[in-house]
């Protein structure tokens, strides 16, 4: 065994050079990324006092996903997705130079903010395609998985970093200071991508239908497919019942633990840091060989965190379970993406992949709606208990499949 080779794979994949490029270039994106969310919140805020308006910017900010994934990811397979990548990026990087601009001269208005949220929504999911089509070209094929990883540590670190800085920026420079932040990250973003060289992916099986027919051909793949379809099985039952939980925190934080905004902030944070714990936990042990076990266990352990996370009223034993739910659900969706990654060629790459977006990002969004109708009539404990049960029920309907997605994708040969 070479040197090389005997490091661990989260070192093998941090010193491939197309890949600190890549990661370099999305960091500063990430974080000031979420300064910014928090900022846009704050603002929506300071203009009406409407909470009707605080959810009107979100929806318009996290909707387009659901419509405009498929859609993004067949634009991806007739493009290379580098130049998609920096397309999406310098678009997203006028949206907030306008933010910053509006806000400092002070004609910024509700509608204003809507549009300009919306058309980032749109951006996002071409971004979000084009990342998941590059990461593949970064690194070799046995270190998917670990760039998968590292990539969603990063993206889950600062989802609660980011929220952290912004509490210190906006207080003393206002929203105007969150905004240049996420210009001077985003800007950063468009240089690294400008910079960076990858070989093009194979397009010889290029599709020349129309979007919507390779739309409907990428999701009659998918379900044929044997491994891939039981993966957006539990991945949809997950985003739909599970993480809809995060969304209901407020909730459990003041009905449940009888706490205030420290209670939530107490469990929104054990969260996180099980999420990052999870991203870490998949980059550290690398490889192929085992990765379906790990998505397996990884959803179960989230519908039983999510079931014990319920039934108890100690702050402590909530935060606990917490945690470990956000681990179970980390482990579970970064493997998931590593498997779906590893199971297609370039050719359908981008489109099937805008399936993982699309459920793993849009679908929560149906989840919250369906789930928050539930908890009115039923109570929030009572919901979340069925939903857990549902998620184990999958699980074991699910079971059947483990050995054909090992010997689909695990033991797929090297192309």
């Amino acid at each position: 065994m070479s040197e090389t080779a005997s490091r661990p794979p989260i070192v093998r994949t941090l010193s491939q050079p197309h890949f600190q490029v890549f990661l370099g270039g999305l960091l500063p994106n990430y974080m000031t990324g979420w300064i910014a969310r928090v900022a846009v919140g704050w603002l929506a805020w300071q203009l009406t006092h409407s909470p009707t308006w605080l959810g009107i910017i979100a929806a318009a900010d996290s909707a387009p996903m659901l419509v405009l994934a498929p859609f993004a990811g067949a634009v991806c397979d007739r493009m290379e997705p580098l130049k998609l990548m920096r397309i999406s990026q310098f678009v997203m990087f006028l949206h907030v130079v306008a933010l910053a601009l509006l806000t400092w001269l002070g004609m910024m208005r509700i509608e204003i903010l809507f549009i300009l949220a919306l058309v980032v929504g749109c951006a996002y999911p071409f971004h979000s395609a084009a990342r998941q089509s590059i990461i593949p070209s970064t690194v070799p094929r046995e270190l998917f998985s670990s760039a998968v990883a590292i990539d969603s540590a990063c993206y889950h670190s600062n989802r609660f970093v980011g929220p952290a800085v912004a509490a210190l920026i906006i207080p003393k420079w206002g929203v105007t200071g969150a905004f240049l932040a996420h210009t001077l990250g985003s800007g950063i973003s468009v240089i690294a991508f400008a910079i960076l060289r990858l070989p093009p992916p194979d397009r010889t099986g290029r599709s020349t239908r129309n979007l919507f027919a390779d739309v409907a051909e990428t999701i009659a793949y998918a379900w044929r497919h044997p491994a891939i379809r039981p993966l957006l099985v539990i991945l949809g039952c997950a985003s739909i019942l599970a993480r809809p939980l995060q969304d209901m925190l407020p909730g459990f934080a003041d009905v449940v633990f009888h706490g205030d905004a420290t209670t939530l902030a107490w469990l929104t944070s054990a969260m996180g840091v099980g999420a990052v714990i999870g991203a870490i936990h998949v980059a550290l042990r690398g490889g192929i060989s085992g990765l379906t076990l790990v998505a397996m266990a990884g959803y179960l352990l989230t519908a039983l965190a999510t079931l014990f996370f319920v039934v108890t009223d100690n702050l402590i034993v909530g935060i606990l379970f917490s945690l470990v739910g956000g681990y179970g659900l980390a482990i579970m969706s970064t493997s998931v993406q590593a498997l779906m990654q590893l199971a297609v060629d370039d050719q359908n790459r981008g489109r099937t992949m805008s399936l993982y977006l699309l459920i793993y990002r849009g679908m929560p969004a149906v989840g919250a709606i369906v789930i928050g109708i539930a908890a009115e009539a039923f109570g929030l404990r009572l919901t979340f208990a069925v939903a857990s049960v549902l998620c184990v029920g999958t699980f074991i309907a699910t079971l059947p499949s483990f050995r054909t997605i090992v010997d689909a994708i695990e033991k797929k040969p090297k192309g």
